[in-house]
């Protein structure tokens, strides 16, 4: 019987041996997901962009909205949410598909020697890829409106590094349950709802009463999705000590997401 290691080393040793395959999912997965379609893969530019103009249009325009007290335009209003929604966006993206990755591809199981603990990372560069192009037209906007972008643009990667981790690591634990469990891929779906509202995308942490903050901070979106903005537009340094933290507690979250999948994925076949 084969044997499924769940080291943690092997979760890095596995996404080195099978890269290029995970290339080529990556690619299958974006040019499948606009096969067929008028305008290809320039959806993926227009979507954002469209977007953005609506969101500058109604909360710039009609709700007269403003993201601090002091004032600011509507336009910056626009920016600073739509900064935050793409990082939300890349946890929507993968979480609500995570269910499904096991059930939707039976022939991976039964018939085909395929690691199946890529797929999650399949599906992460699939969002992440997106989260480019939306990033590509915020850069855009901003210099249009604004002129350079901060330099803290550059650490926007080191933001996203252990946010990434983190959803990794619930992707394997999602993946796994959906296919003991059907209705995790239905009910996913109002977390990730909830997570949006529950999370500072349309309002920033200082809104909140401070004797709330600390609870918005118990949140694993709520660092990145501020350090996010903190970094594009407010030209403010993430707080390293607390990323560095953030990194650390990812890794040991995506080990533990990867060791259950490990463990589990030897009865994938007897559901399936």
């Amino acid at each position: 019987m084969q044997q499924f290691h769940a080291f943690p080393s092997e979760m890095v040793r596995s996404f080195c041996r099978n890269r290029s395959l995970i290339g080529a999912s990556i690619k299958r997965e974006i040019v499948g997901r606009y096969r067929g379609s008028l305008l290809g893969i320039l959806w993926s530019f227009f979507n954002p962009l469209l977007m953005l103009g609506i969101y500058t249009f109604v909360f710039g325009s009609i709700l007269k909205a403003r993201w601090t007290v002091e004032g600011g335009s509507g336009m910056e209003f626009a920016l600073v949410l739509f900064a935050g929604l793409m990082t939300f966006n890349v946890f929507a993206e993968s979480i609500n598909r995570a269910p499904t990755l096991i059930v939707s591809n039976p022939n991976y199981v039964k018939k085909v020697v395929f690691p199946l603990e890529i797929l999650p990372f399949v599906i992460i560069g699939s969002a992440v890829f997106h989260l480019l192009i939306s990033l590509g037209v915020w850069l855009l906007a901003y210099a249009f409106f604004y002129g350079v972008p901060p330099a803290t643009v550059l650490y926007f990667p080191l933001v996203l590094l252990p946010f990434l981790i983190f959803i990794l690591g619930l992707s394997w634990m999602l993946a796994s349950l959906g296919v003991f469990l059907r209705d995790v891929s239905q009910f996913i779906g109002i977390v990730t709802t909830a997570m949006m509202f529950l999370s500072p995308v349309f309002y920033p942490a200082s809104a909140l009463p401070q004797g709330y903050r600390p609870l918005l901070y118990l949140n694993p979106l709520t660092p990145a999705i501020e350090y996010s903005r903190d970094v594009l537009y407010w030209d403010k340094q993430p707080d390293f000590t607390l990323l560095t933290i953030y990194l650390v507690a990812a890794v040991l979250f995506a080990w533990l997401g990867f060791a259950w999948f490990q463990k589990t994925r030897k009865g994938f076949a007897d559901v399936l």
